[in-house]
């Protein structure tokens, strides 16, 4: 594997499992410092453990917190600012979901999902790129998802909040372009993470209809990201067929688009 731009001290939200894991993995030989933040204190531990075996002149800090409550972003926020910790690298990873009909979903969770897709990334992002401004360099990773350019019905709510980060984060970009700090939106397609198991409902018993074979490693997903950033690319889609799929949807008119999402497998 290429190596990997170093940072100072790199922050990565939904650090647990899934691609947040990996981000962490793949950063370890290049970041001095790795600050891992999920709700799940116990999974963050056994990874900073991994880390630490693996690389031992990497420090790790775990600090959970659940990221749909804005006390507790408040409160990570102090905790960085009262250790010291100022990120020069911010991984916005952590995310959630909802798979079925919106008139049937249940509100706390369709609120949830909009807390941490939407308000969280854009909480530690207002809270981090001042930091970086000051420093003279940076870099923010956020992970929005190819869904971000499809009105997707069954899965709205969600698809809605990643297309408001990849619009986000090319905005962003245009900002910080004078700072010299690069902002990359991450637009894969599915990946076999702990994603889908949050967002599936249990009466849905067939699951969402996506085809094995378009599944991406999230090992793969995260080597082509860290690559893009290093190669100050403002939006990237992991996996040729992953490209190829945008490149498709992004040539559809809207009334053709409206028509193949129509045709759409729905639910069961």
């Amino acid at each position: 594997m290429e190596s990997v731009r170093s940072f100072s001290c790199a922050l990565i939200t939904g650090a647990s499992s899934g691609l947040g894991e990996e981000f962490a993995l793949q950063l370890a030989p290049a970041a001095r410092h790795l600050v891992l933040v999920a709700r799940r204190e116990i999974l963050l531990e056994k990874l900073a453990a991994r880390i630490l075996e693996g690389f031992p002149n990497c420090r790790v800090t775990v600090l959970a917190a659940d990221l749909a409550a804005t006390s507790e972003r408040d409160r990570l926020i102090a905790t960085l600012a009262e250790r010291g910790f100022v990120p020069d690298l911010l991984v916005n990873n952590a995310g959630l979901g909802d798979y079925g009909e919106f008139a049937t979903a249940e509100w706390p969770k369709l609120e949830a999902m909009l807390r941490v897709n939407v308000e969280a990334l854009t909480h530690l992002a207002h809270a981090l790129v001042p930091g970086m401004i000051r420093a003279g360099r940076g870099a923010v990773v956020n992970v929005s998802s190819l869904a971000s350019l499809l009105p997707i019905p069954d899965f709205a709510v969600y698809a809605a909040t990643k297309a408001y980060v990849t619009s986000f984060s090319e905005a962003l970009r245009i900002e910080l372009r004078e700072h010299g700090i690069p902002v990359l939106a991450v637009c894969p397609g599915p990946v076999h993470t702990g994603f889908g198991e949050v967002a599936h409902r249990e009466e849905h018993v067939p699951g969402m209809p996506v085809r094995e074979w378009f599944y991406v490693p999230r090992e793969q997903v995260v080597r082509e990201s860290l690559a893009a950033l290093r190669n100050g690319r403002a939006r990237v889609y992991p996996a040729l067929k992953t490209a190829v799929a945008a490149l498709a949807i992004s040539a559809l008119p809207i009334l053709l688009l409206r028509v193949v999402m129509s045709s759409r497998p729905r639910r069961g």
